[in-house]
């Protein structure tokens, strides 16, 4: 039996998510109380399912604080467990809020959006820390639904998952990453002008960054770092790690040292790659 169980910020995109959950088969529930998740999933399994995605959040109420203990035991329970935790900046929310004029479940008529939103933050903070983290901030619908794809897609196994993410600067840094490396000090292709509608993953970039040893020696040393850490987040119990790789615009560096580093690790890890600011 596989266990889906998706949770995060209210606006963040957990109802995309469970459409994702159940466009690809699973039995979704939505807004279930964490403290019925073991007879859910004892439930269904009598039933004869096989897949089943829940969505568990602030609307449970006090008991979510109990969530990482069941989780625990529903590892016991399950021969798959998989935790989705979605997240997005504040004035990303207050602006989904606002164009959908949705109340904010934890929303009363003494508190502002703003810190209904503070609130819910601070209340699942420890449960962030259970599964892969996604920001969502600077996501289109579609493409979060292709990165929830790919998080399914992933082979269960004893390896670590290993997420390395490009990005820009000027966009933000991503909320979901564990580790984060700033290649902006590299030469940068965009003042070429041929090069600049490019990416970091066509050729003519590739030649141009190849050239600079400089680039090289990054990745070298990013490669090092993180190969020479992996066996402690691995020993920590940690089954996913997002590497985000930064530089201006999230176009060329950060994509072709991400690519690199990706390509060197497919051996040590379940590997992924994902590039923010294209599709």
């Amino acid at each position: 039996m596989q266990l889906v169980l998706i949770s995060g910020l209210s606006g963040s995109g957990k109802s995309v998510a469970l459409n994702v959950m159940e466009d690809c088969g699973h039995y979704v529930v939505d807004n279930l109380p964490s403290a019925l998740l073991p007879q859910l999933v004892s439930h269904l399994r009598g039933a004869g399912y096989q897949r089943i995605a829940v969505a568990v959040d602030v609307r449970s109420g006090a008991g979510i604080v109990s969530l990482p203990k069941q989780v625990e035991a529903l590892r016991g329970m399950v021969d798959d467990l998989r935790f989705l935790f979605l997240d997005a900046r504040d004035d990303v929310l207050i602006a989904r809020f606002s164009e959908t004029r949705r109340r904010h479940p934890l929303g009363d008529a003494f508190s502002t959006l703003g810190e209904a939103i503070a609130r819910e933050r601070e209340e699942l903070a420890l449960i962030a820390e259970l599964g892969q983290r996604i920001d969502t901030s600077d996501l289109a619908a579609n493409t979060l639904r292709n990165w929830i794809k790919n998080f399914m897609n992933l082979e269960a196994g004893s390896q670590i998952a290993v997420l390395f993410q490009s990005f820009g600067f000027k966009h933000g840094i991503p909320l979901d990453a564990d580790l984060v490396f700033d290649v902006r000090c590299l030469p940068n292709p965009h003042y070429d002008p041929l090069l600049r509608p490019l990416t970091g993953r066509d050729q003519p970039v590739i030649d141009f960054l190849e050239k600079v040893p400089e680039v090289g020696q990054m990745v070298d040393d990013i490669y090092a770092f993180v190969a020479s850490w992996l066996p402690a987040y691995v020993n920590d119990n940690r089954s996913y790690l997002t590497i985000a790789i930064g530089c201006t615009g999230g176009q060329h560096r950060s994509v072709y040292v991400a690519e690199q580093l990706a390509a060197r690790f497919q051996d040590n890890a379940r590997v992924q790659v994902r590039h923010r600011s294209f599709k």
